[in-house]
């Protein structure tokens, strides 16, 4: 049978429109194996609300990506007399995990924690298991402190139980000659959290020093319960949670190993700071901080205890008094300019600044230049 042109162009325009239509059947099918197919699982993060900026920092480093980490004390802020608003609250109720540094720093715990209806919440009191210090509220200068030292009992249940780690070399080395009570302002006390005795804390603290992340050593033990307590909420990434404390123990350890080698061969051992926030880092390297006011920054010194500091600064001829980044430096002006001596910055990292987060500065960035400031006045 023969074919005219006209019928074969028909022909070839026939089988051009079937081949079209199978390839637009086909992408129809992959589109709809496309949509159909199984989405990648996201796997949840912990919501872990922390109180103030030092458990901000050290439950990071241990939880990685593995939660999403929440500040209550808002960047700024001077968290001693900080209060929870409800909305915060709220926050506390549905989150995992609450992280707090307790030993009466957030004097609101107690309060908040009644309130809450959530069982499964994982409370994780980071000063657990350490020798707390009895604060000098009136910001009096004690030459000789020493006391014996007493565990630390915790009456509350735990947020965590205690567990065995096998600390590398440094971390046992950062733990070293702990035992320097006789050279700080402050003495060792019964840390008791009893629900009793915590509740109704005032911003006094209740007499304890509540500044133990400043010690590079305790530091570690803050570490080492946020790890527990972030195991006991999602055991299964225990093992992450472990490798990730102790690698930023290991810049821990560095860090203490710096104070020790700068404080070692110092001209002196004593300086002026404005609140008595560095008790613990001062019995650790044998140092000993004369404090302007007490354990609050906020707390206003009186005309004699003003009186007593100027004179104990001409008497050993201190030329730096330090003050600190978050309050007035207005009292450590004075009594620098009534001495002939300079100020600089103490920090006792309780918040950063907008300036200092800009800047990228963290704990360890903050310790560095402390350890740096420090250093300087204990050789003039």
């Amino acid at each position: 049978m023969k074919f005219s042109k006209k019928s074969a162009m028909g022909l070839l325009f026939s089988l051009t429109l079937f081949a079209a239509g199978c390839g637009q059947t086909k992408t129809a099918s992959d589109s709809d194996a496309a949509s159909t197919s199984t989405p990648a699982v996201t796997e949840k993060k912990l919501n872990v609300q922390v109180s103030f900026y030092p458990m901000y920092e050290f439950t990071k480093n241990v939880a990685g990506d593995l939660a999403d980490i929440h500040t209550l004390v808002p960047a700024g802020m001077e968290p001693h007399d900080w209060e929870p608003t409800p909305q915060d609250i709220a926050s506390i109720e549905t989150a995992d995990v609450l992280v707090y540094n307790g030993a009466g720093m957030e004097s609101w715990i107690d309060q908040v924690k009644d309130s809450l209806s959530n069982d499964k919440l994982v409370q994780v009191e980071a000063s657990k298991g350490i020798d707390l210090l009895e604060g000098l509220e009136d910001g009096h200068h004690h030459g000789d402190s020493s006391a014996d030292e007493h565990d630390h009992d915790d009456a509350d249940e735990a947020a965590t139980e205690e567990h065995d780690h096998d600390h590398e070399h440094g971390e046992e080395a950062a733990a070293e000659d702990h035992d320097h009570a006789d050279e700080a302002t402050t003495e060792v006390h019964d840390h008791e959290h009893d629900a009793d005795t915590e509740e109704g804390h005032s911003h006094d603290h209740g007499g304890l020093d509540p500044h133990v992340w400043l010690s590079p050593v305790l530091a570690v033990q803050e570490v080492r319960n946020i790890e527990a307590g972030l195991a006991q909420a999602a055991p299964e990434h225990a093992e992450q949670f472990k490798q990730n404390a102790d690698a930023y123990i290991a810049k821990l350890v560095t860090l203490d190993q710096e104070f020790k080698a700068a404080v070692t061969d110092s001209k002196r051992k004593d300086f002026i700071t404005q609140h008595a926030a560095f008790g613990y880092l001062a019995q650790q390297y044998g140092l000993q901080q004369v404090p302007i006011a007490g354990l609050s920054p906020e707390q206003e010194p009186s005309a004699a205890q003003m009186a007593s500091v100027i004179d104990f600064a001409k008497e050993h001829q201190v030329k730096t008094i330090f003050f600190e980044t978050l309050v007035s430096s207005k009292v450590s002006e004075t009594i620098a300019s009534e001495v002939g001596a300079k100020t600089a910055v103490l920090n006792p990292i309780e918040g950063l600044t907008e300036e200092e987060i800009a800047a990228g500065l963290d704990y360890i960035g903050v310790m560095e230049q402390n350890l740096k400031a420090l250093k300087l006045a204990l050789n003039e």
